[in-house]
């Protein structure tokens, strides 16, 4: 008995590192990294740049109207002039051709609303985004990382690539109500949640700001139709 249960440790002690690499694999270095979209900005998370990245160890791209994503480390993107105020709805398409290209977990990647101070110290913002496995999460920095619905929650309206290395594809919108937020993937509601509950100490400043992009590490994926649009309330 007592050389079975010192083999499972012995077991366990050797399957340890492998899981943790599994959950937080290192970030890696994009190649020819850096924005080459003009008018756009970015900025790695912290715990990044205390590893030595730097924004060129990912890579912003564009043909036509397609935006290419490659990383690097965690990032988010935006265009100070892509600016959001009231009630609105920010959406995109997100095609991951290869799942799981860069890595051999799922990593996310999503829409950013109510950018405030954005690339400081103290910038705030709000972001729901999805995995290719069927699961979404909806986190935001403000300025410290907080999250509004755990590590992620699985959702059939979220789509699952068929394996790794095939093509996945997540319509995702955020929403700002006059009383809540919400984000929809693929054309259902997955999140919402009372303004209140976003627009607090140690969140957001305000639902208002700067919309754009985030993506995890160690991704890469193309982003078409990022728009706003705004919602008009109907007058009774």
């Amino acid at each position: 008995m007592r050389a079975r249960h010192l083999s499972a440790l012995a077991l366990a002690a050797l399957l340890a590192p492998a899981a943790l690499q599994a959950q937080d694999d290192a970030s890696r270095s994009v190649s020819g990294g850096g924005i080459a979209v003009p008018g756009w900005a970015g900025k790695i998370d912290a715990r990044e740049e205390a590893a030595g990245l730097t924004l060129n160890s990912a890579k912003l791209a564009r043909s036509g109207n397609v935006l290419h994503v490659t990383t690097g480390p965690a990032v988010t993107y935006w265009n100070p002039a892509n600016t959001a105020s009231g009630s609105y709805t920010v959406r995109a398409t997100f095609r991951e051709a290869e799942y799981m290209a860069l890595n051999d977990h799922p990593h996310p990647y999503g829409i950013v609303i109510a950018g405030n101070r954005l690339g400081t110290g103290e910038q705030s913002y709000l972001y729901c985004a999805t995995y290719g496995n069927g699961r979404f999460i909806v986190r935001g920095m403000g300025p410290a990382p907080f999250q509004l619905n755990g590590r992620g929650t699985e959702h059939a309206a979220v789509n699952k690539a068929a394996g790794k290395g095939q093509p996945v594809t997540q319509d995702i919108a955020v929403s700002v109500r006059e009383d809540r937020v919400e984000c929809a993937i693929n054309g259902q509601t997955v999140w919402t949640a009372p303004k209140s509950e976003v627009v607090a100490a140690g969140r957001l400043t305000s639902t208002d700001g700067v919309y754009g992009l985030r993506f995890a590490h160690n991704t890469e994926a193309t982003v078409t139709g990022l728009t706003m649009t705004r919602d008009v309330p109907v007058r009774k």
